[in-house]
Protein backbone atom coordinates (compact mmCIF):
# COMPACT_ATOMS: atom_id res chain seq x y z
CA UNK A 1 0.00 0.00 0.00
CA UNK A 2 1.20 3.43 -0.91
CA UNK A 3 1.79 6.01 1.86
CA UNK A 4 2.21 3.91 4.79
CA UNK A 5 2.34 5.82 7.81
CA UNK A 6 5.28 6.11 9.81
CA UNK A 7 6.16 8.24 13.28
CA UNK A 8 9.67 9.73 13.90
CA UNK A 9 9.65 9.76 17.40
CA UNK A 10 11.21 7.30 20.04
CA UNK A 11 8.76 8.63 22.49
CA UNK A 12 6.38 6.11 24.12
CA UNK A 13 3.65 8.52 25.02
CA UNK A 14 3.53 9.97 20.99
CA UNK A 15 3.33 6.27 20.10
CA UNK A 16 0.25 5.66 22.17
CA UNK A 17 -1.36 8.64 21.16
CA UNK A 18 -1.27 7.98 17.55
CA UNK A 19 -2.37 4.56 18.03
CA UNK A 20 -5.85 5.83 18.76
CA UNK A 21 -6.31 6.74 15.50
CA UNK A 22 -4.28 4.56 13.50
CA UNK A 23 -3.95 0.43 14.50
CA UNK A 24 -0.93 0.25 11.97
CA UNK A 25 2.53 2.64 11.53
CA UNK A 26 5.79 2.05 11.75
CA UNK A 27 8.29 3.80 14.21
CA UNK A 28 11.94 5.01 13.85
CA UNK A 29 14.16 7.45 16.59
CA UNK A 30 15.40 10.07 14.05
CA UNK A 31 19.03 11.45 15.23
CA UNK A 32 19.43 14.68 14.82
CA UNK A 33 20.81 17.87 16.15
CA UNK A 34 18.27 19.24 18.36
CA UNK A 35 20.53 22.19 19.38
CA UNK A 36 18.77 25.62 18.72
CA UNK A 37 19.97 27.98 16.17
CA UNK A 38 21.41 31.38 17.36
CA UNK A 39 18.01 33.62 17.63
CA UNK A 40 15.77 30.92 17.07
CA UNK A 41 12.73 31.69 19.03
CA UNK A 42 10.97 28.14 20.88
CA UNK A 43 8.23 28.39 18.19
CA UNK A 44 10.88 28.06 15.24
CA UNK A 45 12.67 25.88 16.80
CA UNK A 46 9.96 22.95 17.29
CA UNK A 47 8.62 23.80 13.48
CA UNK A 48 12.27 22.96 12.31
CA UNK A 49 13.13 19.84 14.92
CA UNK A 50 9.55 18.21 13.69
CA UNK A 51 10.78 18.96 9.89
CA UNK A 52 14.14 17.76 10.44
CA UNK A 53 12.98 14.69 12.07
CA UNK A 54 10.06 13.79 9.40
CA UNK A 55 12.66 14.29 6.29
CA UNK A 56 15.11 12.20 7.85
CA UNK A 57 13.04 8.79 7.03
CA UNK A 58 12.57 10.02 3.97
CA UNK A 59 15.50 7.55 2.31
CA UNK A 60 14.43 4.69 4.19
CA UNK A 61 10.66 5.06 4.18
CA UNK A 62 9.86 5.95 0.59
CA UNK A 63 6.12 6.37 -0.52
CA UNK A 64 5.11 7.37 3.18
CA UNK A 65 3.84 9.73 5.20
CA UNK A 66 6.23 10.30 7.59
CA UNK A 67 5.23 12.20 11.37
CA UNK A 68 7.52 14.47 13.24
CA UNK A 69 7.09 16.33 16.41
CA UNK A 70 8.81 18.06 18.55
CA UNK A 71 8.15 19.87 21.77
CA UNK A 72 9.46 22.37 24.80
CA UNK A 73 8.60 24.00 27.80
CA UNK A 74 8.65 27.33 28.40
CA UNK A 75 8.92 28.88 31.69
CA UNK A 76 9.39 32.78 31.65
CA UNK A 77 10.06 32.43 28.22
CA UNK A 78 13.08 29.83 29.11
CA UNK A 79 13.21 26.52 27.56
CA UNK A 80 13.09 24.10 30.44
CA UNK A 81 13.71 20.46 29.35
CA UNK A 82 13.33 17.15 30.46
CA UNK A 83 14.51 16.90 34.46
CA UNK A 84 16.01 13.46 33.96
CA UNK A 85 16.11 13.07 38.00
CA UNK A 86 14.73 13.95 40.99
CA UNK A 87 16.05 17.15 41.82
CA UNK A 88 15.78 18.69 38.35
CA UNK A 89 12.25 18.00 38.87
CA UNK A 90 12.13 19.54 42.10
CA UNK A 91 13.65 22.27 40.94
CA UNK A 92 11.54 23.32 37.84
CA UNK A 93 8.18 22.27 39.44
CA UNK A 94 9.03 24.76 42.17
CA UNK A 95 9.75 26.98 39.63
CA UNK A 96 6.05 26.51 37.66
CA UNK A 97 4.51 27.18 41.05
CA UNK A 98 1.50 29.56 41.08
CA UNK A 99 2.69 30.48 37.16
CA UNK A 100 1.23 30.13 33.93
CA UNK A 101 3.63 28.28 31.46
CA UNK A 102 3.57 27.39 27.91
CA UNK A 103 4.36 24.33 25.84
CA UNK A 104 5.26 24.76 22.18
CA UNK A 105 4.84 21.70 19.78
CA UNK A 106 5.67 21.39 15.93
CA UNK A 107 3.79 18.94 14.30
CA UNK A 108 5.12 17.89 10.29
CA UNK A 109 3.44 15.13 8.20
CA UNK A 110 6.08 14.78 5.27
CA UNK A 111 5.15 12.98 2.25
CA UNK A 112 8.34 10.99 0.89
CA UNK A 113 6.73 9.48 -2.50
CA UNK A 114 5.87 13.55 -3.62
CA UNK A 115 8.39 15.39 -1.61
CA UNK A 116 5.29 17.57 0.00
CA UNK A 117 5.90 18.75 3.91
CA UNK A 118 2.87 20.12 5.56
CA UNK A 119 4.04 22.19 9.18
CA UNK A 120 2.76 23.49 12.44
CA UNK A 121 2.76 25.09 15.59
CA UNK A 122 0.35 24.24 18.22
CA UNK A 123 0.75 25.65 21.78
CA UNK A 124 -0.83 24.64 25.16
CA UNK A 125 -0.72 26.54 28.41
CA UNK A 126 -0.35 25.17 31.82
CA UNK A 127 -1.33 27.44 35.00
CA UNK A 128 0.00 26.01 37.93
CA UNK A 129 -1.61 26.51 41.20
CA UNK A 130 0.96 27.50 44.15
CA UNK A 131 3.04 24.16 44.59
CA UNK A 132 3.83 23.12 48.30
CA UNK A 133 7.50 21.20 48.92
CA UNK A 134 5.52 18.42 50.30
CA UNK A 135 3.12 18.47 47.19
CA UNK A 136 5.89 18.83 44.87
CA UNK A 137 7.77 15.83 46.83
CA UNK A 138 4.66 13.27 47.07
CA UNK A 139 3.59 13.71 43.45
CA UNK A 140 7.33 13.30 42.31
CA UNK A 141 7.64 10.43 44.49
CA UNK A 142 4.33 9.05 42.82
CA UNK A 143 5.11 9.62 39.73
CA UNK A 144 8.15 10.04 38.75
CA UNK A 145 7.42 12.20 35.19
CA UNK A 146 11.71 12.50 34.87
CA UNK A 147 11.20 12.23 31.32
CA UNK A 148 8.63 14.13 30.87
CA UNK A 149 9.26 18.18 29.57
CA UNK A 150 7.47 20.52 32.66
CA UNK A 151 8.49 17.44 34.91
CA UNK A 152 4.67 16.35 34.78
CA UNK A 153 2.16 13.69 33.40
CA UNK A 154 -1.14 15.47 32.66
CA UNK A 155 -2.17 12.40 31.67
CA UNK A 156 -1.76 11.05 35.29
CA UNK A 157 -1.73 12.41 38.91
CA UNK A 158 0.06 15.90 37.30
CA UNK A 159 -3.69 17.22 37.10
CA UNK A 160 -3.34 17.73 41.21
CA UNK A 161 -1.03 20.41 40.46
CA UNK A 162 -2.78 22.29 38.20
CA UNK A 163 -5.24 25.82 38.28
CA UNK A 164 -6.50 25.29 34.68
CA UNK A 165 -5.42 23.90 31.06
CA UNK A 166 -6.00 25.98 27.95
CA UNK A 167 -5.42 24.38 24.38
CA UNK A 168 -7.42 22.83 21.82
CA UNK A 169 -6.47 19.46 22.26
CA UNK A 170 -5.14 17.66 25.41
CA UNK A 171 -2.71 15.41 22.98
CA UNK A 172 -1.03 18.56 22.20
CA UNK A 173 0.09 18.94 25.95
CA UNK A 174 1.24 15.15 25.88
CA UNK A 175 3.44 15.87 22.59
CA UNK A 176 1.14 14.93 19.24
CA UNK A 177 -1.52 17.33 18.67
CA UNK A 178 -3.86 14.95 17.44
CA UNK A 179 -6.65 16.86 16.15
CA UNK A 180 -4.40 19.04 13.91
CA UNK A 181 -2.79 15.72 12.51
CA UNK A 182 -6.21 14.29 11.55
CA UNK A 183 -6.70 17.45 8.91
CA UNK A 184 -3.15 16.80 7.85
CA UNK A 185 -3.55 13.14 7.09
CA UNK A 186 -7.24 13.91 5.20
CA UNK A 187 -5.73 16.28 3.25
CA UNK A 188 -2.95 13.10 1.88
CA UNK A 189 -6.16 11.06 1.73
CA UNK A 190 -4.50 8.92 4.45
CA UNK A 191 -7.61 7.13 5.62
CA UNK A 192 -8.20 7.34 9.57
CA UNK A 193 -9.14 4.59 11.37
Amino acid sequence: MKNRLVLASSSPFRKQILEKISPHFSCFSPDIDESPKKDESAQQLVVRLAEQKALVGATDYPQHLIIGSDQVCCIDGEIVGKPGNHANAVKQLSRASGKTIMFYTGLALYNSETGHMDSLLDTFEVSFRKLSPSLIERYLQSEQPYNCAGSFKSEGSGIVLFKHLRGDDPNTLIGLPLIKLCGLLEGQNYPLL
